[in-house]
């Protein structure tokens, strides 16, 4: 009582586009009456009966939606089983003392002694805790519990913890994240720990062959998860061979460069490469635990921290936010939130999550007309970036300044790529619909616009601006 979880899951609930259920409300609509009059007419148990009803028919639907549990709630084992089975539960954390600041002196019923309240905080805890995926103090936390996504510096060394069930793990890195991070996952993992395997470093990763190989060494059962350490094209190849072993096992991403936890191993999207283009075969596969720990930065190179600033910038560009200016934890965590809450509108991207391909059509041909070699994921995105907000200012009336700021903070250099082979790639993109390419730009930072068509030549002149003779 007084945690603020109606407010908390009122806010959570529009951010993450799903209905919201209060549980207090449901149950004096059943009752046709208030809930003090409900407890001093009918009694407690009768009460705790309706809110029973009431918890089983939200937690049994099956459209998905935002849940403000009441405190007693949890005393049923009917409810503490479904939470299980069809629930993220996050507990909202509050002090006692602010607890009773809010709630004391109230209509309501528990929450007239203070001794008795006191007591009852102390006697449900365990339980809130025993039921809980992730705790929360604000509808931050609650969006990123729902996306079952974990920011915290030194969260790696409790890996074993923050992975769900018990299943045996196999742990996926390259050889060189291996060498920095694996004797650390390894250890943090324990006993779960079943195997461990070795990628290519970058994009070599995401072949058809080191998935088959891969498929092959793995022994898991159903109940195994996949546990990816590394960058994007890590978690991609990791992801992929999850969503399609033994027809899905549960994965969880480590990620360890600055592209990877602002963007890559959010929302679900696991993906090989053809020659013809990038990401071309994949499957929508959400791990069951992204654990970002922004110490891990700590080592990153310089130039793999630029590549990910182009990340950082295009997050920033679309929420409106400076976030590249935040230092390291507040920057990953601010980027982690704006993703995981876009994804978790649109899994499965058929609508607004296109927006966050801002810059990658320009970015995926680049990378491709270089045969996924000596282009960089993030000097792609960056220049990507340069011909997005180039055509912005011209064709949606985005303010110049915005397109210098976003290039001089990132300064991409024109890439040496055969321009026809570009044009082939950035023609076989995702986006692209009925032979016709769609791009996302920018009318003002906050507003972008997915699904815009230009003229062949204008496009093309673009890509053509990213690439030196």
């Amino acid at each position: 009582m007084g945690a603020g979880k109606t407010t908390i899951g009122e806010e959570a609930a529009e951010r993450i586009g799903r209905p919201f259920v209060d549980l207090d409300r449901e149950i004096e609509a059943r009752a046709d009456d208030s809930i003090p009059v409900i407890f001093e007419s009918w009694g407690e148990p009768a009460f705790r009966e309706i809110e029973e009803e009431a918890a089983l028919e939200a937690l049994s639907s099956r459209e998905r939606k935002v849940i403000a549990l009441g405190g007693g709630a949890l005393g049923s084992e009917h409810t503490r089983r479904l939470l299980r089975e069809r629930a993220t539960t996050v507990q909202v954390e509050i002090d006692p003392d602010e607890a009773w600041r809010r709630a004391g002196g109230s209509d309501r019923p528990l929450a007239r002694d203070e001794d008795a309240f006191r007591r009852l905080y102390d006697e449900r805890l365990s339980t809130y805790e025993e039921a809980a995926d992730a705790v929360a103090r604000d509808s931050d936390d609650v969006v990123l519990a729902a996306g079952g996504v974990h920011v915290h510096v030194g969260s790696l060394e409790r890996l074993g913890e923050l992975l769900p069930g018990d299943g045996a793990a196999a742990l996926v890195a390259d050889a060189h994240v291996a060498g920095i991070h694996g004797a650390d996952a390894q250890l943090a993992l324990g006993r779960r720990l079943a195997s461990t395997h070795t990628v290519p470093r970058g994009e070599e990763a995401k072949t058809a062959e080191v998935c088959e190989r891969l498929w092959q060494e793995l022994r898991l059962d159903r109940r195994g998860v996949l546990v990816a350490v590394g960058g994007g094209t890590t978690g991609d190849v990791a992801g992929f061979v999850a969503a399609t072993y033994l027809r899905g096992v549960a994965w969880a991403a480590v990620p360890t460069t600055l592209v990877a936890q602002v963007d890559a191993a959010i929302g679900g999207k696991t993906a090989i490469d053809l020659p013809q283009g990038k990401n071309l075969v994949g499957a929508f596969h959400w791990p069951v635990r992204t654990v970002i720990d922004p110490s891990l930065l700590e080592t990153l190179p310089a130039a793999e921290r630029r590549a990910g600033m182009a990340e950082v910038v295009k997050t920033g560009l679309l929420a409106g936010e400076r976030v590249w200016e935040l230092p390291d934890a507040e920057l990953v965590r601010r980027c982690a939130l704006v993703k995981t809450a876009v994804c978790l509108r649109d899994p499965h991207d058929r609508g607004e999550r296109g927006v966050l391909n801002l810059g990658h059509t320009f970015a995926h041909a680049l990378e491709a007309a270089a045969g996924y070699e000596d282009v960089t994921h993030g000097q792609a995105v960056a220049l990507g970036l340069r011909a997005a907000l180039r055509l912005s200012v011209d064709h949606l009336g985005l303010d110049a300044a915005v397109a210098e700021e976003a290039d001089a903070v990132l300064s991409p250099q024109p890439v040496r790529v055969d321009l026809d082979r570009a044009w082939a790639a950035l023609g076989r993109d995702k986006k692209v619909e009925g032979g016709r390419v769609k791009l996302v730009l920018l009318e003002a930072p906050g507003k972008p616009v997915h699904g815009v068509e230009l003229p062949d030549k204008d496009v093309r002149r673009a890509l053509a601006s990213l690439i030196r003779t």
